[in-house]
């Protein structure tokens, strides 16, 4: 197995250290599966996607939804 060597800001490797150890699991081995995932999506998946979004028949009848009402916690 090869090494390699990123740059991350030190605010992200430390929410990333936090986050895989409430997991149950290294980052190392948290950066590994979502590479793995990552590259291995269908190459056809975004564009499968886009196609079905097209064909939909859904329709919102004018509600408009803000960008703050979808991030609320």
């Amino acid at each position: 197995m090869a090494n390699i060597t990123l740059s991350i800001p030190d605010d992200l490797l430390k929410s990333g250290r936090r986050y895989a150890q409430n997991r149950g699991t290294s980052l190392n081995a948290l950066v590994r599966e979502l590479l793995a995932e990552t590259v291995t999506q269908p190459a056809d998946s975004v564009e499968s996607m886009l196609t079905r979004l097209r064909q939909s028949s859904g329709d919102s009848k004018g509600v408009k939804i803000k960008r703050e009402d979808l991030h609320r916690h």
